[in-house]
């Protein structure tokens, strides 16, 4: 049976299932190493044995709702490849729209940056790619993930001293920049969380107390000592979350400028402290 016709019937399996038929040839794409070229030829081939194999053991990892990413092993963020793997949450689009924000707004002059929540080192390690005059500290609670940033940074030869910290508990100096893509899920919005992150991705990284806000409202009560003069806040935020972490820093920060700016999508999406 021709390639094309195997997949087909597994993604409409998958898709009756309730799982995304697309992440089986992305998956098999991905793990083959085939560009989009080679795969659509491919596709009209006799498959073999082997490649059967590969695909009822991807597809049934689908169909237990692990995330194709962690089959593959890795993750694209920023023009990086970085592992990824159940120790770290996968990094998303959404992120690198704060990224870039950040990029946007400031220069590569010899600046100092912290990255609360580190997670894979997403965020410190984009912006040490394309900063290389930034100095980065990247900090998470979990041992286990700024281990596996560690690893990402080494891929790429990029510096950031990783430190395991509760927020500031371990954190000293001060920064130009400090960013955070903080657990912010509310566990009354357990619901809105796919399965498939669910049953896979660390729930240390997803949910937070106090409705999801307990980490921005702990990074506006703590970060003042941590700033310079000018230093600035960028946050990643959930789409409800708007309002009320602005309230946090305009309380915390009455003299400097808070903003709360939105994704491709129009949706709340990132908080953004500065002196304007």
């Amino acid at each position: 049976m021709k390639l094309a016709q195997i997949l087909a019937d597994m993604e409409r399996q998958l898709g009756a299932a309730g799982s995304e038929p697309e992440s089986l040839s992305f998956t098999y794409r991905a793990l083959n190493h085939l560009s989009f070229t080679d795969f659509v030829l491919k596709l009209q081939t006799e498959a073999e044995e082997a490649e059967l194999q590969q695909l009822q053991t991807i597809q049934k990892q689908l169909l237990a709702h692990r995330p194709a990413q962690y089959i593959i092993g890795s993750s694209d963020f920023c023009g990086l490849t970085l592992q990824v793997d159940d120790r770290v949450l996968i990094p998303r689009p959404e992120t690198e729209e704060l990224v870039e924000l950040i990029l946007a707004e400031n220069p590569d002059l010899p600046l100092a940056v912290l990255d609360i929540g580190t997670g894979s080192g997403a965020i410190a390690l984009a912006l040490a790619a394309r900063r290389r005059q930034w100095r980065l500290t990247a900090s998470d609670i979990s041992e286990e993930a700024l281990a596996l940033a560690a690893e990402n940074a080494q891929t790429y030869g990029l510096a950031a001293d990783f430190i395991q910290s509760d927020c500031f508990e371990k954190i000293a100096g001060r920064y130009d920049i400090i960013v955070s893509n903080p657990p912010y899920i509310s566990a009354a919005d357990k619901e809105e969380v796919g399965p498939n992150v669910l049953s896979s991705e660390p729930h240390m990284a997803l949910f937070a107390e106090e409705d999801g806000y307990a980490i921005y409202r702990k990074i506006a009560e703590q970060a003042e000592p941590y700033l310079t003069e000018k230093g600035k806040i960028y946050l990643e935020i959930g789409y409800k979350q708007g309002a009320k972490v602005r309230e946090y820093f305009e309380k915390s920060f009455p003299q400097k400028r808070v903003r709360v700016l939105q994704d491709q999508f129009g949706k709340d999406r990132m908080v953004a402290v500065d002196h304007g």
